[in-house]
């Protein structure tokens, strides 16, 4: 076992270096201040009173006028203006003085008595995750954690950020993740992994910082950039996810299916059977039409299991729910079913196009967009601020006239892989006002903005802290696997070992979490044909669909 030292490397943050330089400052005047007056009392008494004074007499004159205790034996001897000018001048010299040290020693000695520090070590605790450092991605990950009650601990070199995730409660310790020592606090040798969430260049470092604590310790690593992949394995990282290159490729499949006939990347589950979202174009056979009266089981044979509109999910919608272009469907089926469905989602108006797909921007999600579209013979025109190899229209995105030279009023898709949220809502906007048909799809990269993009007009929202919290929790929990992290809604495959022997109708899943469950994996045979009165078995798998809260509230009554 390694030696654990109990202490993080000490760091001086700027606020701690401004306080002591305002002591420096206060303590040199207060000298200051003090032998001028010690010698400005000697010369007067000398030059208006005719009396001599030592320089202790003197300096014990001025710290009793200072310190308002008396004046001792020279108390009234004071009869020249010029003397009693001075002693005026000594006593507001005093009380400036005392009101300088109380923001100079009182009030911080209050405010560090009353502070809450944040821990620098944790109990002794094994199979849990260190994560280093703490992004809006970590919090999915958290609510995972929390979900399947799996430990954890946030390591970040902020004090401040620290101390305001450990008093939301939030396991954390203060300490610089690229330090052994800090990692030897939050004992990362008996850990079931690392995360490393900061830069490409901070993860390299975490990652040889884990590997001089331990050799078999799992390093998991986000990349921004996926041409520096190899270099953080050998920095000692096991596992390099690129949640953007997943993200724009995930963005660019959900446009190719809605302007072709083919059915796009769909969640395979068993061997023929499998889950699709189908956006409803304006026109199309079940465009303004109620469930129950839309004929698409009774001429498709796959099911609606769930629907989204304008980013609120509905988990087995109402039969006398209206199915418009703002609805997003949720199906599962076979191949042969979920293709006749897809025909019936689609207007005859709106064909497959394949040169009228917009890109705006050309970074890492951008890129692999186009990227995408080309390996299916989709056209694209691309739209970015820097003129760089690939980019078709030179311009911000934002501008009415840069799209419409990009032919947004022509065109059957827009594709915003923009890095900005505020951005990506303005440009929204605009392209829903200068084309009201266009699909958009847009990235978002908080799951705050979501709710914003779908008001200003978008038809789709992927939020990338989503996609690469989904990869990192698919990856680490045991018996959960994540089928599609890369949809807005989230289906998992896992066990349920509290529901054994309860019939789906006794267990009410849908009632009590929203989830529903799709099929059962059950002795490498997936069963589809789920009835009320299904008897769940122990080593069963159940393939549930919702969105990441309901899936954790399931977690939460199952395992």
């Amino acid at each position: 076992m390694v030696d654990r030292p109990r202490r993080v490397p000490f760091t001086v943050f700027p606020s701690v270096t401004r306080q002591r330089r305002r002591v420096f400052l206060y303590i040199a005047s207060f000298i200051g201040v003090i032998v001028l007056y010690t010698t400005a009392y000697m010369w007067g008494m000398a030059t208006f009173e005719g009396e001599t004074r030592t320089v202790l007499q003197a300096f014990s004159i001025v710290v009793e006028t200072f310190t308002t205790t008396g004046y001792g034996v020279d108390a009234g001897q004071w009869t020249t203006p010029q003397m009693r000018l001075l002693m005026v001048l000594m006593q507001m010299s005093g009380v400036i003085l005392i009101f300088m040290a109380l923001p100079v020693f009182v009030a911080p000695w209050v405010q560090e008595a009353l502070r809450v520090s944040p821990p620098t070590t944790i109990d002794d605790v094994e199979n849990h995750v260190v994560i280093c450092g703490y992004s809006a991605r970590a919090e999915t990950l958290i609510d995972e954690f929390h979900s399947w009650d799996h430990e954890y601990v946030i390591v970040v070199r902020d004090r401040d950020e620290a101390l305001d995730l450990y008093e939301q409660d939030i396991t954390v310790v203060h300490g610089d993740p690229e330090s052994a020592d800090a990692l030897r606090n939050v004992y990362v040798e008996d850990a079931d992994a690392v995360i490393a969430d900061a830069t490409d260049e901070q993860n390299a470092s975490i990652a040889l910082a884990v590997r001089e604590v331990s050799e078999t310790v799992r390093v998991i690593t986000l990349v921004e950039n996926p041409d520096l992949t190899n270099y953080l394995q050998y920095a000692g990282a096991d596992q390099v996810f690129s949640p953007r290159h997943l993200l724009g490729h995930s963005l660019a499949e959900k446009v190719t299916a809605s302007v072709t006939t083919d059915l796009g990347e769909t969640v395979t589950i068993g061997e023929d059977f499998e889950i699709l979202e189908l956006s409803i174009q304006a026109g199309s056979d079940i465009d303004g039409t109620r469930l129950d009266e839309s004929g698409v089981r009774e001429r498709t044979g796959a099911n609606i299991i769930g629907l989204w509109r304008r980013g609120e999910f509905q988990s087995s919608p109402s039969p006398t729910t209206e199915l418009d272009g703002d609805t997003i469907l949720l199906a599962a089926g076979r191949e042969t079913q979920l293709e006749r469905l897809k025909e019936m989602t689609i207007s005859d108006g709106r064909g497959p196009v394949r040169s009228s797909i917009l890109v705006a921007g050309y970074g890492e999600v951008g890129s692999t967009v186009e990227e995408t579209m080309q390996s299916k013979s989709v056209r694209t025109t691309v739209v970015d601020r820097e003129e760089k190899p690939g980019v078709d229209v030179l311009g911000d995105v934002t501008d009415e006239d840069v799209l419409r030279e990009a032919g947004i009023e022509y065109a059957n898709a827009l594709i915003l892989a923009l890095a900005d949220d505020t951005t990506t809502i303005f440009a929204t906007l605009i392209a829903r006002e200068l084309a009201p048909g266009v699909e958009i799809v847009a990235r978002a990269n908080e799951t705050d903005n979501i709710g914003k993009l779908y008001s200003a007009g978008a038809d789709y929202v992927l939020a990338l802290e989503t996609v690469s919290g989904r990869m990192l929790a698919s990856t680490i929990l045991e018996g959960e696997e994540i089928i599609s992290p890369d949809k807005q809604i989230e289906i998992l495959r896992t066990t349920a070992p509290r529901l054994t022997g309860q019939t789906l109708r006794d267990a009410a899943v849908r009632t009590r979490t929203g989830c529903t469950v799709i099929a059962v994996e059950r002795n490498g045979e997936v069963i589809t044909d789920l009835g009320p009165d299904f008897v769940v078995r122990g080593g069963d798998q159940l393939i549930i669909a919702g969105t990441d809260e309901d899936t954790n509230e399931f977690a939460e009554i199952a395992q």
